[in-house]
């Protein structure tokens, strides 16, 4: 592939990809595959995963200035979030990949559904009794243009739902954005464009545990040519991503995750049954 089409691929997937928070693994994997039909699904997973990880990191530094990043939320999601990404990575010769395939791309398949249908319904109820426990957490912020986000949500929930996303999304290559943007505002009571950026950061660290575990296993070895310009791409589309973030309603960014994540799980049901 030409140097200049991975710098555009990697432009569009930064760009699409900071703009919902999801990473852009989902759309640069199935690519990848498709491109390079010769490598290791090891090396693919790595490449894309690398990729998520300059993106995520460069959407972050654009949401940093936008002050819209829950930072104590992130650092304790990130708690589980770490330890499942390294996990996951480890775990990518080992799980028998058509079973969990089979069980990802089902669970993706009904969330999404559901997000389509009714994309910023609260699917968590909670008592009194419960928001008075040790595991509720309060937050307040005040983003650049002087916007005030006040949210409530249960701490252990997002601690637990933290170490799936990034096990799921090391081990898949995906970034855990797209899974993990939808959780934080249907069942942790985030803001959308909070969630969005709140998730981006944490996908910052989590891409950077599991390249390193990648790259110690020797899987990056192959794709340094195109970490290197998909990278470069990425980067610059993730600032553009973050511009268009703030101009587009909470719940068309809710409706594009959800469409991304059908995609992704019939293409994963695809390749496992067929």
């Amino acid at each position: 592939m030409t140097v200049f089409l991975l710098l555009l691929l990697g432009l569009l997937v930064g760009c699409f990809g900071t703009m919902v928070g999801a990473g852009g693994g989902f759309i640069l994997v199935p690519i990848l595959l498709l491109l390079y039909p010769d490598k290791s699904p090891e090396v693919i997973t790595s490449i894309s995963l690398a990729v998520v990880f300059l993106n995520a990191s460069s959407g972050s530094v654009a949401y940093a200035f936008k002050k819209r990043i829950d930072y104590k939320s992130a650092w304790l999601f990130c708690i589980t979030t770490l330890p499942g990404s390294v996990l996951g990575a480890l775990s990518t010769s080992y799980i028998p990949r058509d079973t969990f395939n089979l069980i990802f791309g089902t669970i993706l398949s009904i969330l999404a559904i559901t997000l389509i249908i009714k994309p910023t319904k609260n699917l968590s109820k909670h008592t009194d009794k419960e928001k008075k426990s040790f595991w509720w957490m309060a937050r307040y912020l005040i983003d650049i243009e002087g916007v005030r986000h006040i949210y409530r949500y249960n701490l252990l929930l997002g601690i637990i739902l933290s170490f799936f996303v990034g096990f799921a999304s090391s081990l898949l290559g995906i970034g855990g954005g797209i899974i993990h943007v939808p959780a934080m505002v249907n069942l942790l009571n985030f803001p959308i464009h909070i969630a969005t950026a709140t998730s981006h950061f944490v996908l910052s660290l989590m891409g950077l545990s599991g390249t390193i575990v990648h790259y110690l296993k020797g899987d990056l070895h192959e794709g340094l040519f195109e970490i290197l310009y998909l990278g470069i791409g990425v980067i610059a589309g993730a600032q553009v991503g973050a511009r268009l973030s703030t101009k587009i309603k909470g719940k068309v960014i809710i409706q594009c995750l959800a469409i991304a994540l059908l995609i992704v799980a019939v293409r994963i049901l695809w390749s496992t049954l067929f």
